[in-house]
């Protein structure tokens, strides 16, 4: 056997004497049926707190709108009211210095009733 066959043999593996040809390998390590069970239950509860915390949330998020959307029904209604305001002081002003009403004469009093 020449030195280039040995090694070649050698990187093969064959069997040589007293070993055996069959190589035995560790067995893939698997859980069981406890721990996948432990595993699933843990799994579950933390899907369920990240449904609770998105719930939350959303809840949370209706809250602000519904108080934003309170506050800008208040808000309306006081800008309806300071319009109604502003019109009624304006027609004080405008019906005192319109023209027709620099034409009226003021009425005194000429006497009273006595019984």
């Amino acid at each position: 056997m020449t030195y280039s066959s040995a090694v070649a043999a050698s990187r093969r593996g064959y069997a040589r004497r007293n070993q055996n040809s069959v190589a035995f390998t560790a067995a893939v390590r698997s859980l069981g049926p406890v721990s996948n069970s432990i595993i699933l239950i843990v799994l579950f509860c933390l899907i369920g707190l990240l449904y609770l915390t998105q719930v939350t949330k959303t809840n949370s998020f209706g809250y602000t709108i519904n108080s934003l959307q309170q506050q800008q029904n208040q808000l309306l209604d006081q800008k309806a009211n300071l319009e109604v305001t502003s019109a009624r002081l304006q027609s004080l002003d405008r019906v005192a210095s319109s023209a027709t009403a620099k034409n009226l004469i003021p009425v005194t009093p000429s006497g009273s009733i006595q019984q």
